[in-house]
């Protein structure tokens, strides 16, 4: 699943008239960047929830078929922030784990390593994690022993990036639509694999943000 539904705002004015994950990045819109991975993967279904003028990302994608995946939506009438949006989205994406996608964040990180690495049985999920950025100095979570943990130290910056089951989410108790990963991911500390990635990652969540990600780009061509 790729979580395409926010708002954006620390990206205005770029995301007034432009969801954020059609905001280009070298030309190319933010969100392609994570389909090329997937598809390349071996990935073939692929969901997005939509928001925030989410009829531009359906127009701009359509069915897939330009990276040989098939892509279903997932409307919601407001954003129901990262959990709220999944659940939602449940009965498109069954009963198997999911890999799960920030849509505003640019990694080189090679899907397959996960694929072909399936969870545990009795594993809820597993998540990415990367060292700290600038805009994230205290970090997320720690590592212990290859599991989430919420007092190990030192701690790390979530990437975005997540392997689930669908029980996490059905399990999860909560008397709201609207809720985020980071409570669901708290409740299943010490449940949960986590993995230290130290490739190229970025959080395009500001206009600075992706400038800086565009300048690197071009330095490394």
């Amino acid at each position: 699943m790729l979580l395409a539904a926010g708002f954006g705002r620390r990206m205005r004015p770029l995301t007034d008239f432009t969801p954020k994950p059609l905001i280009p990045v070298l030309g190319k819109p933010l969100i392609e960047y994570a389909l090329e991975r997937l598809a390349a993967a071996g990935v073939t279904r692929i969901v997005i929830n939509l928001a925030h003028l989410g009829e531009q990302i359906r127009d701009h994608l359509g069915g897939g078929e330009q990276w040989g995946v098939q892509i279903q939506y997932s409307p919601e009438n407001e954003p129901l922030e990262t959990a709220g949006g999944i659940t939602k989205a449940l009965p498109l994406l069954g009963s198997e784990p999911f890999l799960v996608v920030n849509g505003d964040v640019w990694c080189d990180f090679d899907f397959a390593d996960w694929i072909q690495n399936p969870l545990p049985e009795n594993c809820p999920g597993r998540l990415l994690m990367v060292p700290n950025p600038p805009h994230n100095p205290e970090g997320d979570f720690g590592i212990e022993n290859g599991l989430l943990s919420g007092t190990t130290k030192p701690r790390y910056t979530f990437a975005g990036i997540s392997w689930l089951r669908p029980e996490i989410l059905t399990a999860y108790p909560k008397a709201r639509d609207r809720y985020g990963l980071g409570e669901v991911f708290t409740h299943n500390e010490d449940l949960m694999q986590a993995e230290l990635f130290r490739g190229d990652w970025c959080d395009v969540g500001t206009p600075e943000r992706l400038n800086n990600l565009e300048e690197r780009l071009r330095s490394e061509d």
